[in-house]
């Protein structure tokens, strides 16, 4: 299995459409709410970052879903590859209800002690309360994606995908501004994209997928689920804590002010963009490195992972040019505040350029994950996440200034690239 540039942007394409999914209705949201005030914008980022915590036990696990999926796809074993998705498909559908629930009882709580505006606070929860029942809708996604990715079927993502932002941009504007709901019509309004989207994947699977090649019939198989969890159970650790550390930086910024928090919100959304091309190539690189172990051809590991970078810095370096170029422009879609926009001019370059050791940090960590060693990537994680909060409280003692709170994610991502290069040059596998 010798994949192309071709080949793998072909993969890739459909995957880097359905993360958009997530990502483009956190920006709907971003961009609306700007247009109501500094306060929504502001709480809509802690709450919008709180959400994709708890999301993120669930792409973490679809991750671990999508490495014994494609292990099995290339050992040619294709009918376990649709035993194991139902498997993963049970266990989200349940975790989706169970954290429902938990965040109902315990996130009033936990958020009222660390957000210490009132205004914010309220906004947060007003969010939230709507926000959280996309769960039921996007965990069985998840399950749907990493089959999909899994077997390299990934064409009905871009309908998925387009589903979603069709759907969300009227609904956004008729609950936030036609009906007066505010900040509580935004989170219904991606709730009820995610079920969209999720009814057209799963239509599509059931409608045109060769079932009895791929063994998608229904049926609990305990020792197959026991598997995955032992595989996924890492990978939801180490994306839970990636997210967690990203709230605590949102909450270290609210403690500077509603502007700083408000225009940080702006650079993270626009920043999504970004995230989204290496997030997607780092998944692909997850099931590509699967499928090519599982064709027993080690060696091709490290080349393939390269390929993929270069490939990332071809796709995002343009936009990075546009970005500095027409940051104005862009800054006007989310706001009319001057003041907001000069803020967050010098953090927003400083997000730019991390571009460049993002993309590769988070290819090599996945192509870990691809190996299997899901436990591994949790301990790299670790690791760069206490070096991440050390750094982060360290400037909150001496700095203000945003720009430099903003420079953690260099350390974090450099770090985690070092490490998982060096696990997969030095590490039998």
């Amino acid at each position: 299995m010798n994949y192309t540039y071709k080949d793998i942007w072909l993969i890739n394409f459909p995957v880097m459409m359905s993360i958009l999914i997530e990502q483009l209705i956190n920006i709907t949201d971003a961009i609306f709410l700007g247009h109501v005030g500094e306060v929504e914008l502001g709480a809509s980022a802690i709450a919008g970052i709180w959400y994709l915590a708890i999301y993120m036990l669930g792409f973490g696990f679809s991750l671990g879903l999508q490495v014994v999926v494609a292990r099995r796809n290339g050992e040619q074993r294709y009918s376990e590859t649709g035993k194991t998705f139902f498997q993963g498909l049970f266990f989200l559908s349940w975790l989706a209800v169970f954290l429902c629930l938990l965040s109902k009882l315990f996130s009033p709580i936990i958020l009222s002690r660390l957000i210490a505006s009132a205004e914010v606070y309220r906004a947060v929860i007003d969010y939230l309360d709507g926000r959280i029942w996309g769960l039921l809708f996007s965990f069985p996604f998840l399950a749907l994606r990493s089959f999909l990715v899994g077997v390299t079927r990934t064409k009905a993502l871009n309908m998925a995908a387009l589903t979603a932002v069709v759907v969300n941009i009227p609904c956004n504007w008729l609950l936030i501004f036609h009906c007066g709901m505010g900040i509580a019509g935004a989170a219904i309004a991606s709730s009820f994209a995610e079920a969209c989207s999720l009814a057209v994947l799963a239509i599509h699977v059931l409608r045109k997928m060769d079932k009895r090649l791929y063994g998608l019939y229904w049926g609990f198989d305990k020792a197959v689920l026991r598997h995955v969890c032992q595989v996924s159970v890492w990978s939801m650790f180490h994306s839970f804590i990636g997210v967690a550390s990203w709230l605590a930086f949102f909450v270290a910024i609210e403690h500077l002010g509603e502007m700083e928090l408000a225009a940080t919100n702006v650079i993270r959304s626009i920043s999504t963009l970004f995230f989204v091309i290496v997030n997607s190539l780092a998944a692909t690189t997850g099931s590509l490195v699967s499928n090519v172990l599982g064709a027993g051809q080690k060696e091709q590991v490290i080349p393939l992972c390269n390929r993929v970078v270069s490939l990332g810095y071809a796709i995002g370096f343009p936009l990075v040019v546009l970005a500095l170029i027409f940051y104005r422009q862009i800054m006007g879609i989310y706001t009319e505040s001057t003041v907001l926009v000069q803020i967050a001019h010098m953090p927003f370059i400083v997000m730019l350029l991390n571009y460049v050791f993002a993309l590769s940090g988070y290819v090599y960590m996945n192509a870990v994950t691809g190996t299997g060693a899901t436990r591994m990537t949790f301990i790299f994680q670790l690791i760069t996440i206490v070096a991440y909060q050390i750094y982060l409280w360290s400037i909150s003692v001496f700095s203000t200034s945003l720009s430099v709170y903003w420079t953690a994610e260099y350390l974090y991502v450099i770090l985690l690239g070092m490490i998982s290069v060096g696990y997969l040059k030095y590490k039998h596998y």
